[in-house]
């Protein structure tokens, strides 16, 4: 009698179940929905091509702009929490980044699972912590000192280090993986210019440096949290297990690294960052304490090196295939050459382009923003939703659940770029005259480098540093793909390409 009451309890909460979660799901636009499992089977069958399968969900909800919201339900979990949205609408996006600002922020659960290595630091922070840090870094971003002091570290970089590797790749034949290249020249670039301190990871050897590796790895250890629901991380950061125990000896090297840096500037002020922000003070007139520092810095770290170095990525893989924008910008290179080093083509190629050379690099700027249209460095973004609400194109969203807003599929939508959204076409950023760069009228249609009150205040010096890798790599040398190498993209927060992006280099014949 026991076996069959237990079985009729079973069928009877099986069943009921089934019926809520077809009245929950049968209205729903977007994945094929399955009893139980709901989008999970989707989900996990296009695990390694996540953002492309997000796009073509979206793109198939319609073309017109009420559509490019789907919705993903997750089954045995809080009603409210049970639909997972995800969308690529201008407007919505517009709602949540501007408009409704306050009721979308980073939230409790990533928060959580990235306060041990960045704080509550400016990425990593809400409401008036975030907007403190925020107004204190403005002041300096925009700064023309700040740009000249990325040119400077960027060209220091690229004439000592990155020119001779790349020319002995060039005489020996060997080919190089240029992502592992640019990710250790943006981040000497980026401590440089955050500390003043330079790791030196991009050497002809390429070293190891205990500073970026323990600071890759707590960055992964990080990243794996939100791969698991938060109790399951906490209690083995609780056992000191797996991830937990990596992430805790990362965070030991790095902090003990930060610490010597701002004990540094303190006895020896200089231009960077760090100097900067140890002047400043915080809302009740008080000095930044070493631990604030360390956070601050650490979060610009962050952002500053990964995101720089996957659209330069991007953008060579794009240039490879399509050798006429590489003659375009090569054309503009040497017009700009030109007029500001004379026709010696060998003064050219002495020295990396100088700030206000770069600042004329119009349609080179135009094809890092199409590269960062179809690549984003951050293809997805979550805000977690504080109160009840109703985006603009009628998707109701629930108090505690999260909204993803796909930057990748922004990108990618007929109906926001047109027929030839999916085209590598630099043009689209240009005006008539082909001689004045043109961001689209609407910015929520290109929002890689955020929008709103959170817009990357770095944006300037990202495209400051690209310009000047991409101008130094192109008037030098000829890249080509190493043939198989398909330039696959990692599943990560960050749009890695998996397994690199190995080339071999070719000399234009010019030194």
């Amino acid at each position: 009698m026991e076996t069959e009451t237990l079985i009729f309890f079973i069928t009877t909460i099986t069943s009921a179940y089934l019926v809520w979660f077809w009245f929950l799901t049968r209205t729903l636009t977007g994945p094929r929905v399955w009893p139980i499992f709901g989008s999970l089977p989707g989900l996990v069958a296009n695990r390694s091509r996540i953002h492309d399968w997000i796009a073509d969900n979206l793109r198939s909800t319609g073309s017109a702009s009420t559509y490019q919201t789907c919705i993903l339900p997750l089954p045995f979990i809080a009603r409210r929490q049970a639909l997972y949205t995800v969308t690529c609408n201008p407007r919505n996006l517009e709602h949540m980044l501007k408009s409704r600002f306050e009721n979308y922020p980073k939230g409790p659960i990533l928060q959580s699972a990235f306060h041990d290595l960045l704080g509550e630091g400016i990425f990593n922070s809400d409401g008036d912590v975030w907007l403190m840090q925020r107004k204190t870094a403005a002041l300096e971003f925009t700064t023309r000192t700040l740009r000249q002091a990325m040119a400077r570290w960027a060209n220091r970089s690229i004439k000592t280090r990155l020119w001779h590797i790349l020319e002995t790749a060039s005489a020996t034949g060997a080919p190089v993986d240029l992502q592992d290249l640019l990710l250790r020249l943006t981040f000497d670039n980026i401590c440089g210019l955050t500390f003043g301190k330079d790791p030196e990871t991009l050497s002809p050897d390429l070293p190891d440096n205990p500073f970026s590796s323990a600071f890759d790895s707590a960055t992964e250890s990080t990243l794996q949290r939100l791969l698991y629901p938060s109790f399951l991380w906490r209690l083995k950061k609780l056992f000191n297990l797996g991830a937990e125990r990596r992430l805790s000896r990362s965070l030991r090297v790095v902090n003990t690294y930060m610490t010597e840096a701002i004990k540094a500037r303190k006895l020896t002020p200089s231009d960077d960052l760090l100097s900067r922000f140890m002047k400043k003070r915080d809302a009740e007139g008080k000095f930044f304490p070493s631990s604030v520092l360390r956070r601050i810095a650490l979060n610009f770290v962050l952002a500053g090196r990964d995101t720089s170095s996957v659209a330069l990525s991007w953008f060579f893989y794009n240039v490879m295939k399509n050798p006429s924008i590489e003659d375009r910008i090569l054309d503009e290179i040497a017009r700009v050459l030109t007029e500001t080093r004379g026709p010696d083509r060998l003064k050219w190629v002495s020295d990396p382009l100088e700030y206000e050379e770069l600042e004329r690099l119009v349609y080179l700027k135009a094809a890092l923003t199409e590269t960062l249209r179809l690549h984003p460095s951050v293809p997805e973004d979550v805000k977690y939703v504080v109160s009840d609400d109703v985006l603009p194109d009628g998707t109701r969203v629930h108090a505690g659940s999260t909204v993803t807003y796909s930057i990748y599929s922004v990108g990618r939508m007929e109906s926001i770029w047109g027929e030839d959204c999916e085209e590598f076409k630099p043009e689209r950023w240009l005006s008539t005259g082909l001689d004045r760069f043109e961001p689209p009228k609407d910015v929520y249609r290109f929002v890689s480098f955020n929008a709103g009150p959170r817009t990357c205040l770095g944006k300037d010096l990202a495209y400051l540093q690209m310009k000047s890798i991409a101008s130094a790599v192109l008037m030098r040398h000829r890249l080509s793909m190493v043939p198989g190498c398909g330039a696959k993209q990692k599943m990560s927060l960050t749009l890695f390409m998996k397994g690199g992006l190995r080339v071999h280099v070719h000399d234009r014949g010019l030194v």
